[in-house]
């Protein structure tokens, strides 16, 4: 049980990450930020794929 809410933790701390990075490499037009956005995006996916509980 611990290893699913910590995993349901830090998929969602990905996601908040994300659409973090993505607004602020937005505001301030850097393609850097937006990057590493999309990959804790994509990093929170996959966790969400493979660890279904």
């Amino acid at each position: 049980m611990d290893l699913t809410r910590g995993l349901r933790r830090t998929e969602y701390a990905l996601f908040l990450a994300a659409v973090l990075l993505v607004a602020a490499g937005a505001a301030t037009g850097s393609w850097w930020l937006i990057g590493f956005g999309a990959w804790a995006l994509i990093a929170g996916g996959v966790i969400e794929m493979i660890y279904r509980p």
